[in-house]
């Protein structure tokens, strides 16, 4: 397929958020120290919104490294649905450098209310203090805790999946290649916007280099933060688009915004699973913009978009 341009005009509800709403004047993360950045993140993105659900709790799980706090969604089941019900394993976005469970507590209800899915939201260690591998070995970890704990979480063994958001989305992909490379069966892995390269010449990052969620300035602080040793931008588990082979990863959800940086990366990623043999649901929306599963309540597009990813996931879990 011919990478979709941002050929659009950006949604005029998103364009009048970043304008005039809550997203007004938002500074770009690379001007900022670590914990202003950390602090401005759980300002704008940090909302008590999205549907009812059954159960949500928060519990530690052991890691290689010490407990990983973890929050555990449980969508509303019908009366006689004593089936056991699929889960994914949801990395928040922010960079390696910033999110919280109660940043991505919005998009985890809708993922889990929307899909019919628990959803076990990680709380992974951060960068620069815990730098690669360190957020990819949290992300595994728990992974490995769903597996080893499906009966007593309610989940059916065979429909596990991993899913996340821009950073996430890298972590989400990398731990795709864990399971592969373990012979551990995932049933999807679900790619939000995704950081999947560490190209700064793309065609969107040259689109979009200044754009206001997410900039290319941005992205090279965000990478400079997260990898400590520069030999890691070789190691596929960090930038997943260094993998020589993606054959055998999990079933695909794929989803890019026409106006990002990212896009470029995610919809060659997209066409590199699909060439390999992975089926791969890619879903394009050319009038959004980075972070778009976050604004589901002031855009309508964005709420529209993430009804059509998690109708995505439904597709690909109930083949399993």
């Amino acid at each position: 397929m011919d990478e979709p341009v941002a050929s659009t005009d950006l949604d005029p509800q998103l364009a009048a958020l970043l304008r005039d709403g809550r997203l007004a004047d938002l500074p770009q993360w690379h001007t900022l120290s670590v914990d202003e950045a950390r602090r401005l993140e759980d300002e704008a993105f940090s909302a008590e919104s999205g549907p009812s659900l059954e159960s949500v709790a928060d519990r530690r799980i052991d890691g290689a490294s010490g407990e990983i706090p973890v929050r555990i969604y449980r969508p509303e089941t019908p009366d006689d649905g004593d089936a056991p019900l699929p889960v994914l394993v949801f990395c928040h976005g922010g960079g390696w450098v910033l999110g919280t469970l109660d940043s991505a507590d919005d998009v985890c209800r809708s993922l889990a209310a929307r899909v019919g899915a628990v959803v076990v939201s990680v709380d992974y260690r951060l960068a620069p203090e815990h730098p690669f591998p360190a957020a990819v070995e949290d992300a595994w970890a728990t992974v490995e805790w769903v597996h080893e704990h499906t009966a007593g979480l309610g989940v059916d063994p065979d429909r596990i999946g991993v899913a996340g958001t821009s950073a996430g989305g890298n972590l989400a992909a990398a731990v795709a290649l864990c399971a592969r490379d373990a012979d551990v069966s995932l049933a999807v892995q679900v790619l939000c916007y995704p950081i999947l390269d560490r190209d700064f010449e793309t065609p969107s990052y040259g689109e979009h280099a200044d754009a206001p969620l997410l900039s290319r300035a941005d992205m090279t602080w965000f990478w400079e933060q997260y990898l400590s040793d520069p030999d890691d931008a070789s190691d596929p588990l960090a930038v997943p688009f260094r993998v020589d082979n993606l054959a055998g990863t999990a079933p695909a959800v794929v989803a890019t915004a026409g106006h990002d940086v990212l896009r470029s990366e995610g919809v060659t990623y997209a066409e590199r699973l699909q060439a390999a043999g992975v089926d791969v649901r890619h879903c394009h929306y050319p009038s959004l913009a980075h972070g778009f599963l976050s604004l589901t309540d002031e855009v309508d597009r964005a709420e529209t978009a993430v009804a059509e990813v998690a109708a995505a996931v439904r597709d690909v879990l109930s083949a399993r």
